[in-house]
């Protein structure tokens, strides 16, 4: 049939999110200052509208969009080098920022970034599996889960942080190598996030030093990285 939806994204001043676009690959194929400000920025298949309006607040902005790709790494790691040769480091935190690439319990592998105008886009690709698609299942899964969409989705992270604190404490039940690792990055990762350096540097130990075989270091490829991104921040 052909029809295509595209998103139109507020934002306070146009310039600074199309600075941030371009940083990511995109093309600006339309700009329009006045009487209302308004741009396009295309890459590949995907195309991206903004409006100016003056009194946005892109901290308490709610605008979000998904972008459904086939090779979610490769667009991980272009988006990153591009973000990290335009503003000298990749942001991970504030605005703009782009967020861990991450296997999702509802099927998809995604990551999250949010523009300079606070609008969130997900960018995600579809697992196939039955095993990679799977509900949590068990505590710590679960756990892991409630987590990381407190941390991403609602922007929440001492809500993640409570919620990874109670599971660690539990007595009667503990969790894998794995899990641990995973918990514990992410514990480092939301306590960068509220400017807690303590609870961060202590994650990051626990999380070093637990004792993985070759094949969970694998399977935690995504979570190793990210500890040591969080390492050298």
């Amino acid at each position: 049939m052909g029809e295509q939806t595209i998103p139109i994204l507020p934002c306070r001043t146009l310039q600074p999110v199309i600075d941030f676009y371009i940083a990511l690959g995109f093309e600006v194929t339309y700009q329009q200052k006045s009487p209302n400000p308004y741009a396009v920025v295309v890459r590949g298949d995907i195309e991206l509208q903004f409006f100016g309006m003056k009194h946005h607040d892109p901290h308490g902005a709610y605008s979000t969009c998904y972008v459904r790709t086939d090779d979610v790494d490769v667009l991980y790691r272009a988006f990153r080098a591009g973000l990290g040769a335009t503003y000298g480091k990749v942001p991970t935190r504030g605005l703009p920022r782009i967020g861990p690439l991450k296997d999702m319990a509802y099927g998809v592998r995604q990551f999250l970034m949010t523009d300079p105008g606070g609008n969130c886009v997900r960018v995600g690709q579809a697992l196939h599996t039955a095993e990679e698609a799977a509900r949590p299942k068990g505590t710590f899964e679960r756990a892991l889960h409630h987590a990381s969409l407190l941390a991403d989705s609602k922007e929440d992270p001492e809500g993640a942080a409570k919620v990874i604190d109670r599971v660690l404490g539990l007595t009667d039940e503990r969790p894998t190598p794995p899990q641990l690792v995973r918990l514990l990055v992410l514990r480092a990762d939301v306590a960068a996030r509220l400017g807690d350096e303590v609870s961060a540097a202590s994650a990051r130990v626990g999380a070093t030093g637990v004792r993985l075989t070759a094949e969970e270091r694998v399977s935690l490829r995504d979570d190793l990285r990210r500890l040591d991104e969080l390492g050298s921040g």
